[in-house]
């Protein structure tokens, strides 16, 4: 199973797209986009999303290259998948395979029980991101609305 169109509204609601630059530094990236899922209500347990996503980032890197960057955890802070959409005009350390900075950025929340979820919503934006006009449209999208149909329209297949 792969996500579609209309699971965009359902995991990357309008309250969860940021325009706002990131902070510069991985950490402070991932709170920064954690903290726009927690005013969205997406969050119980801020600390212990947190703590959940730190330590997923200290088995490997979610740098996936392309300029992505993906931070994902499953917690039992959460009780429905959520991803946050945000993007770094400057590029953000992601630690990468291929050294590039992160401009487009993904913080993915599932349930501690969701893990066939949570994978199926990490692979179906993997074989997304892959492709150059997909990045580009969401580097360029101006508006919330524009992000979600450029997320809408990358996982059309």
């Amino acid at each position: 199973m792969t996500i579609d169109p209309s699971d965009i509204d359902r995991l990357t609601p309008p309250e969860l797209v940021t325009l706002e630059e990131p902070p510069a530094s991985k950490p402070a990236c991932i709170e920064f986009l954690l903290d726009v899922a927690v005013e969205a209500g997406r969050v119980e347990d801020r600390e212990r999303a947190l703590a959940d996503l730190r330590q997923r980032e200290e088995e490997a890197t979610t740098g996936v290259g392309f300029g992505i960057g993906i931070p994902h955890a499953k917690t039992p802070a959460v009780t429905r998948p959520s991803v946050v959409f945000g993007r770094s005009e400057a590029g953000i350390d992601f630690d990468a395979m291929d050294d590039e900075p992160a401009h487009l950025l993904f913080m993915l929340v599932v349930p501690a029980e969701g893990g066939e979820e949570h994978l199926e919503i990490l692979s179906s934006l993997s074989r997304a991101l892959v492709h150059e006009e997909v990045r580009t449209s969401l580097r360029a999208a101006e508006t919330v609305e524009a992000v979600r149909d450029a997320l809408k329209e990358a996982v059309s297949g």
